[in-house]
């Protein structure tokens, strides 16, 4: 059985010469497009491996989406050489697994990476009503409970592969078990424990048993991952709303360096801040968008506008360059965003524009940023 460390670093690889030998790709030049090969490259990047698309638009995150927009937006990810997918029972109460599982149902196994996560289990609810403020749109139709059990994780595991129709899944993240999650809030710790005694040890028996590669945790702070590696044996993190353009300095000097001492990597979710870097008027999860973040986005977009290249292209850059990164995993809802992504990672971006950045201290100085 292939190890679950050699497969997180030759999927990447595999991914990228996937998309070399077999999808054309797209590069942006000033504000042309032009087609060309998706290994077209920041000189030691593997990029096309290290891209990869989240799965919250697949489950009306932000917005209602049609299956048809939504299977669109997929193929036009799949013809742009992506080939690793992010989902989640809790992206769309289900939805979103449904609509991947759907577009990847006939696609060889071999050809793509997929995580989901666990943590919450679901069950239909005759008596749903939709919450005006959900980030999750459409009829739901489900209910669900948290369960970090062994049992629980499991039954969780059993059920995505369900939805999904597939017959594996390659990682699994241990879902919200985080302080910022509202739910749990200070009993977070609580239900750490409750997993560090089942759902962490079920977890590192599957993947034994061969039924997932990896896990870890998919969280947006650092301590529950500290906390993890300090007890058990994650292979790979789902890192969100940690490291991206704006807001990087903690898992730079802190997280990074404890996972890489632990031989794990980390999968970035949020790099554009739920499409703030990419000019929606949002911000992560949140209602509000901080005034702080408003100023240093316009300082940034100040910068990369003098070099032609879109804020977009150099906060998907800079998430992936840190060497600990497997991938970043913007979202999408249309085939245009999904585009936008991926000719992103191909484009060249100038030295000097990494360096006044970091000159103007709106990058850590320390950070690892892509070579042209």
């Amino acid at each position: 059985m292939e190890s679950r460390r050699s497969f997180i670093a030759n999927a990447s690889l595999a991914t990228a010469a996937l998309a070399a030998s077999q999808v054309p790709g797209m590069a942006i030049a000033g504000d042309n497009i032009q087609e060309q090969n998706t290994l077209s490259a920041v000189k030691g990047f593997n990029l096309p491996g290290k891209i990869g698309a989240g799965g919250v638009a697949l489950g009306n995150g932000f917005h209602e989406n049609s299956d048809e927009q939504i299977q669109q937006t997929l193929m036009a990810e799949w013809d742009a050489g992506i080939r690793y997918y992010d989902t989640s029972p809790f992206y769309g109460f289900g939805l979103s697994e449904r609509r991947l599982g759907h577009f990847l149902f006939n696609k060889e196994r071999k050809n793509f990476v997929l995580s989901t996560k666990v943590g919450r289990v679901f069950e239909a609810d005759r008596n749903f009503k939709k919450d005006p403020t959900s980030l999750w749109h459409g009829n739901l139709n489900f209910k669900y409970k948290f369960d970090y059990t062994a049992s629980g994780v499991r039954r969780s595991i059993e059920d995505s592969l369900q939805r999904l129709g597939l017959s594996s899944i390659d990682m699994v993240f241990v879902h919200d078990l985080s302080p910022d999650t509202g739910e749990l809030g200070a009993r977070w710790v609580e239900y750490f424990d409750i997993a560090a005694k089942g759902a962490f040890p079920e977890l590192i028996k599957m993947r034994e048993e061969g039924i997932i590669k990896g896990w870890g945790l998919g969280v947006n702070t650092p301590e529950p991952i500290m906390k993890a590696m300090e007890v058990s044996d994650p292979d790979i993190n789902l890192v969100a709303i940690q490291y991206s353009l704006l807001e990087h300095e903690n898992a730079l000097n802190k997280l990074f360096p404890a996972m890489q001492k632990k031989g794990a990597q980390a999968v970035i979710g949020g790099p554009l801040n739920a499409g703030f870097l990419a000019g929606k008027d949002r911000y992560n999860y949140g209602p509000t968008i901080p005034p702080e973040m408003l100023a240093k986005r316009d300082k940034l977009q100040a910068i990369v506008q003098k070099y032609n290249i879109p804020l977009r292209t150099v906060a998907l850059q800079f998430s992936a360059a840190h060497p600990v990164v497997y991938a970043v995993i913007p979202g999408a809802s249309t085939p245009e965003q999904a585009i936008q992504n991926a000719v992103s990672m191909t484009q060249r971006i100038p030295d000097a524009l990494w360096k006044e950045l970091k000159d103007q201290k709106l990058i850590e100085k320390n950070a690892p940023v892509p070579k042209a």
